[in-house]
């Protein structure tokens, strides 16, 4: 077993330097000409450590694990590493001598490099799992083609095959390791920078709605104080009603900005205990004129006994921008079911269904982030604070869509015992 020792030696040496690359460089390079060639000179590195401890089966035939940063150098950075990284081992292996070995790892190369560049745009291009079908697939092909070329110049025999065929199974599991290994930084360090990105934005709204709020409240106040004076006795229950309804959505817009303000510090307070069916109900009222001139129903079934703690004002101001944002999906009219229910688990369910143009999953991941929108004149800011009220309510939201069939909207919130 002195054979996978070796092996085991130069999986060491890799890693290493791979490890040295992601956590010093590949932060701070950004991707640039820098970054390629340090990321092209450690897979040298890498290669010629692996060449220097490399395994020796007999007196004639020797084994490494080079394939591994040849093959992820190339497939990662690029066609000229790819290029720069073969010219090195053949340059590497004339340095330790001509012999059938020497001869056996040109072939190789020549064989198996086209295979590498030709799948290096498909790599790219490609996701996760594609990616580590690709890698396991080339390192397969690159052993039977030495495994091939061995035969063909020195035979076969038992023992050789034997560990030819065990540094086979080892450098496809190590490719699969560093691949893998390798998609997962990168997820990480993509998602570091989508926070980032999105908390740089949130601070954005932050400043702009600061700078605005002054100049927003100053006219629905007096807006307000206008529909107050005209709630007179004479005016019929339904106006009265109209200019209750108006007055409570510029209180509404009111408390939206405050949330503004206050989005990414929420405060901590305490919600008293409310009934969601007739808070629905109150909705589905507000909503109700705005659905029947886009010529969309609203069916709803409601349970009583759903009880939760939290702040009606800003539960309302989830709810609504939600069912707003349903009604405005079907251009063509259509019908909406709007449902809240108690579940087994501790939680009440408050689902909103359409029969709109639906998502892609794509656009479903990116919903509440800021500035991302699916209409032509949308901000992202309604949704992005909507689902940050749910989040401070202990709750969590699932979204099933479909295209031209309809989302739905299930908002599970801790139910009072």
């Amino acid at each position: 077993m002195n054979e996978i020792k070796d092996f085991l030696l130069q999986l060491a040496l890799i890693t290493i330097l791979i490890f040295t690359y992601h956590i010093f460089f590949e932060e701070k390079s950004k991707r640039n000409k820098i970054e390629k060639i340090i990321a092209s000179a450690l897979c040298g590195l890498s290669i010629l450590l692996c060449m220097s401890f490399r395994t020796n089966v007999n007196s004639y035939i020797s084994l490494d694990i080079r394939i591994v940063p040849l093959l992820l150098g190339t497939l990662y950075i690029g066609t000229r590493t790819g290029l720069f990284l073969s010219a090195l081992i053949i340059l590497y292996r004339l340095f330790l001598g001509i012999d059938l070995g020497f001869y056996n790892t040109i072939l190789t190369i020549l064989t198996a490099m086209p295979a590498f560049l030709f799948f290096q745009k498909i790599f790219v291009k490609g996701k996760k799992n594609k990616r580590i079908q690709i890698a396991l697939i080339l390192s397969i092909y690159y052993c039977l083609a030495g495994l091939t070329w061995s035969s063909i110049l020195r035979g076969a025999s038992l023992k050789v095959f034997q560990v030819q065929i065990i540094h086979l199974i080892f450098i496809v599991v190590v490719v699969w390791f560093f691949t893998s290994l390798i998609e997962n930084i990168k997820e990480i360090i993509l998602k570091n920078q989508q926070l980032q990105s999105e908390a740089e934005r949130v601070r954005v709204i932050s400043d702009l709605t600061s700078v605005f709020a002054h100049e927003i409240r100053n006219p629905m106040q007096i807006t307000r104080g206008f529909l107050q004076l005209l709630n007179q006795p004479e005016l019929s229950d339904k106006m009265k009603e109209y200019i209750k309804y108006s007055i409570d959505e510029i209180d509404r817009a009111n408390a939206i900005i405050n949330d503004l303000l206050a989005f990414g510090k929420p405060i901590t307070t305490e919600n008293p205990p409310i009934e969601v069916a007739s808070e629905l109900r109150r909705l589905e009222n507000i909503i109700q004129t705005y659905a029947l001139s886009r010529n969309v129903e609203i069916k709803a079934v409601y349970h009583d006994d759903c009880w939760i703690h939290a702040n009606p004002q800003k539960l309302n101001q989830s709810l609504i921008n939600i069912l707003k944002n349903a009604i405005e999906s079907m251009p063509n009219g259509g019908t909406i079911w709007l449902t809240c229910a108690p579940k087994i688990d501790g939680f009440i369910e408050i689902s909103v269904k359409d029969q709109g143009i639906g998502m892609t999953k794509d656009q479903i991941d990116k919903l509440g982030s800021p500035f991302y929108s699916l209409k032509e004149s949308g901000t992202g800011l309604g949704m992005m604070v909507s689902l940050q009220i749910i989040r401070n309510l202990q709750g969590k939201v699932q979204i099933n869509s479909e295209k031209d069939v309809g989302t739905e909207f299930s908002i599970y919130l801790p139910q009072i015992s």
